[in-house]
């Protein structure tokens, strides 16, 4: 297997070759050259024997510390320095905040081979949170974050003193309501053609209902650049198997079983459903409405609350951050933690 693969990356390397020379920021393979908004810092650990290491920052409450770590897990197209909004007004408000990029994203390690499930993701950010002594923190977590936090909370559930999910993706079984499923390769194939371009129509259409703002650029950029740097194969690789990650392991039917406060966050005028680009019109027609599916998720969450923002898309921190955190701190207050 591992020499089918090696063989298989150089030819599509050839096939591509133009697309590496399109135009705009390029970056290294764990997005070396991207500026992140706070230190960066790395955490070395062995995974599926190998050595990895997992980026993140770990920021400090500015003025007096309310004793409170608050944990934030990033989206599949979104990594740590896109929550940087939060996490100036988080540490304003006196939290620690640890924003960790996972395994085979942004600036972290893109191993060449890994089994990739929510279950290891969340083992991984355990193990670094054990290592900076935070036994219990405030878990949020954004798009495919959402997933994943919520795989933690159902994992370590005393480790978690409230939940909040940020337009999660996985409210809905794509799969089970009848969206076709793709191979790992076909998941390669459409990464390897990823381009800012085509990063920047997928994110206007989906995630903010046609509209667009000048200041999303750098995301494009720092998504287009990594895809299109000299890690480019590895880079469309673990994105495919992250997809197929996503797509293949729903979190949805286990929400009953969260034991913690959990709050939903929801621009209701998102659409994002992983895997619509294949579906049939009368699959696609009933998917990805999130007007609906936040309300449909808290009633079968035991101590859930909805906090819904009209007219906000897939990213409501990032498209208006200061009507959400006003919110996120309301309802953070509203706790004990």
């Amino acid at each position: 297997m591992r020499r089918a693969v090696q063989t298989f990356f150089p030819a599509l390397l050839l096939v591509a070759s133009a697309a590496l020379a399109a135009p705009g920021p390029v970056y290294g393979p764990e997005l070396q050259g991207f500026a992140y908004p706070n230190p960066l810092l790395h955490f070395s650990f062995s995974s599926q024997g190998q050595q990895l290491q997992m980026a993140y920052m770990d920021v400090a409450a500015q003025g007096q510390p309310n004793g409170h770590t608050i944990v934030l897990m990033h989206g599949k197209n979104f990594c740590g320095a896109t929550w940087q909004d939060s996490i100036t007004v988080l540490s304003r408000a006196g939290y620690r905040v640890v924003v960790p990029d996972q395994i085979g994203f942004c600036a972290s390690s893109k191993p060449a081979f890994y089994q990739y499930s929510f279950q290891q993701l969340a083992t991984n950010t355990a193990a670094l949170l054990k290592k900076l002594g935070v036994p219990r923190s405030i878990v949020m977590g954004h798009s495919t974050g959402g997933m994943l936090a919520t795989r933690y909370a159902l994992m370590f559930p005393q480790a978690v003193a409230h939940l909040i999910l940020v337009n999660p993706i996985g409210l809905e079984d794509w799969k089970a309501l009848g969206v076709p499923g793709r191979t790992v390769d076909q998941w390669y194939q459409r990464e390897w053609k990823l381009t800012a371009e085509s990063v920047r129509q997928y994110e206007k259409s989906t995630y903010y209902g046609g509209r667009w703002k000048p200041e999303y650029e750098r995301w494009v950029d720092m998504l287009a650049g990594l895809n299109q740097g000299p890690g480019h194969q590895l880079v469309a690789w673990n994105s495919a198997l992250i997809y197929d990650m996503i797509f293949t392991q729903p979190v949805v039917y286990e929400l009953p079983l969260l034991k913690m406060p959990t709050t939903l966050m929801i621009g209701a005028a998102d659409t994002t459903a992983i895997g619509s680009d294949l579906a049939a019109p009368e699959v696609k027609a009933k998917i990805g409405h999130y007007n609906v599916l936040g309300k449909e998720a808290v009633k079968r969450i035991p101590h859930g609350q909805l906090i819904e923002f009209p007219g906000l898309g897939h990213a409501p921190q990032m498209e208006d951050p200061g009507k959400f955190h006003q919110a996120l701190l309301k309802a953070l207050a509203a706790e004990p933690n």
